[in-house]
């Protein structure tokens, strides 16, 4: 398998940013970190091994982003207003710098990630959808004010996916778009999951409701959040997917 470690300085967030690929051919897929989780962790969590063959077999290759989850998200006693600022300008790390540096041609990712990791795929993917195919999203939230508590403004809006799609007009082009995306979600009814399940339910519903195709999976009470159930959980998904392209 071709596996590569790139270094790079971010305009963005006027630091040096990492990331890891592998594979070198096929839909490329962006993954990303779980809380306060790094880009080597889908490696040595078991994530790479799950989905090696398809690697191998030239059908995927994944682009493992970094994150800085402890500088925003997470810095509970941070000032808030800084906080999503310095997450916005992540995003546009990501979509500005790390998307336009990997992709070739005009090609479209699936967005991936486990617990915040998501968060921050679903959260991007519905912002950007011209840049994705797939959303496939493994115990995510989809809602900011789980973590910025009482503080919300326009930026913390705009990163708050059950927020924004609720109030997205009918005619907005993006609704279109959406539907002709494919949008997986998955949570287990087991330990940790409580506030995920909750929020994907609700996620779950909106789409219902704007008419947009989706597949929102609730697996068992024994399905905890947990990498062995991850793990599980992407290599059914990604068989899946796998099989349609």
């Amino acid at each position: 398998m071709d596996c590569r470690y790139i270094k790079h300085y971010s305009r963005s967030l006027d630091r040096e940013m990492e990331y890891k690929t592998y594979g070198d051919t096929g839909v490329p897929v962006l993954v990303f970190p779980s809380q306060d989780g790094r880009f080597f962790d889908y490696e040595n969590f078991g994530m790479i091994d799950t989905v090696a063959r398809h690697i191998e077999d030239g059908k995927i290759r994944l682009i493992c982003v970094d994150g800085i989850d402890w500088e925003t998200w997470s810095n509970s006693s941070g000032d808030p207003r800084k906080r999503i600022e310095r997450h916005e300008q992540w995003y546009h790390y990501i979509t500005d710098e790390l998307i336009p540096e990997v992709r070739r041609g005009e090609e479209t990712f699936i967005a991936t990630g486990c617990s915040m990791g998501g968060f921050h795929a679903a959260t991007i993917f519905f912002r950007r959808p011209d840049f994705f195919n797939t959303l496939l999203s493994l115990s995510g939230v989809y809602s900011a004010r789980y973590f910025m508590g009482n503080y919300f403004d326009g930026t913390v809006y705009d990163n708050s996916v059950t927020d924004f799609l609720s109030l997205m007009p009918d005619d907005h082009p993006y609704w279109n778009e959406y539907r002709k995306r494919r949008i997986i979600c998955c949570v287990g009814q087991g330990k940790w999951e409580d506030d995920l399940l909750e929020s994907t339910r609700c996620l779950d519903t909106i789409l219902a409701q704007k008419n947009v195709p989706h597949w929102f999976d609730y697996w068992g009470f024994d399905c905890d959040h947990d990498w062995p159930w991850w793990r599980k959980q992407l290599d059914y998904f990604m068989n899946n997917i796998v099989a349609t392209l």
